[in-house]
């Protein structure tokens, strides 16, 4: 599996964007949110997972979609089962680490 990944630096804070890799290009949308899961927000390169478990850690701010990838961050200890929204019955999570 890999997972498509884009990283910012924003006021010396890593910013994360990252998804299952099959999502990209796609476009999910319910009666009140459409989200336009898009290679320029989020694909800069894909990695494995070894290296998403890395960047999940250690990023403070992401912005997750995909089911393979929130539920990584859920197994990590990084994201909460309770905090995960669906759009079209795909998870996403955002996670801001203080």
């Amino acid at each position: 599996m890999l997972f498509s990944v884009r990283i910012t630096n924003h006021q010396n804070k890593l910013m994360l964007n990252i998804c299952d890799s099959s999502l990209l290009g796609k476009k999910i949308v319910d009666d009140k949110v459409t989200m336009n899961i898009s290679k320029s927000y989020y694909c800069e390169r894909f990695v494995e997972k070894k290296e998403a478990q890395n960047l999940l850690k250690k990023c403070s701010s992401i912005n997750m979609v995909g089911k393979e990838t929130v539920s990584l961050s859920v197994s990590l200890g990084i994201g909460s089962q309770q905090a995960i929204k669906e759009i079209d019955g795909i998870p996403f999570l955002l996670i801001f680490k203080m």
